[in-house]
């Protein structure tokens, strides 16, 4: 089966199934295909982009998840998790109360803006970190 974009002499456009692209070009010349909005059937097909799978948009997504669970493999192995208090330790360590070290937590967005407003460089992970349990 095929899925063929027409239209007609009146600029109609619509779609249409066919067993095949011969079976199209035989009921379009014996004028058995007519438009659905005129009953013309003066047909032709319109342009269109075929619907094709490549292996390439197959294993995008599988290359994304590899990719993200790396980071947070990284992330978790080089960084101290700090948890719902990350806003105040990265703050207390740009402020140098605390020893300069990588951490990452949880910070509610108006805390994460007042972070970066008072110049604290922070990034949103694009991930929810683990919590860490006893």
């Amino acid at each position: 089966m095929i899925k063929f974009h027409l239209k007609c002499d009146q600029d109609h456009h619509f779609e249409s199934w066919f067993q095949s692209g011969d079976a199209y070009d035989k009921l379009v010349a014996t004028k058995m295909v007519t438009c659905e909005q005129c009953g013309s059937s003066t047909i032709s097909k319109s342009i269109m982009a075929p619907a094709v799978s490549t292996s390439k948009a197959i294993t995008a997504p599988k290359a994304t998840e590899a990719a993200l669970t790396a980071l947070r493999e990284k992330i978790e192995a080089n960084s101290e998790y700090v948890g719902s208090t990350f806003a105040k330790e990265a703050r207390d360590i740009h402020d140098g109360i605390k020893p300069d070290r990588p951490i990452y937590g949880e910070a509610n967005l108006t805390e994460a803006k007042k972070l970066v407003d008072d110049g604290i460089p922070v990034v949103p992970l694009p991930f929810v970190p683990r919590k860490k349990t006893n």
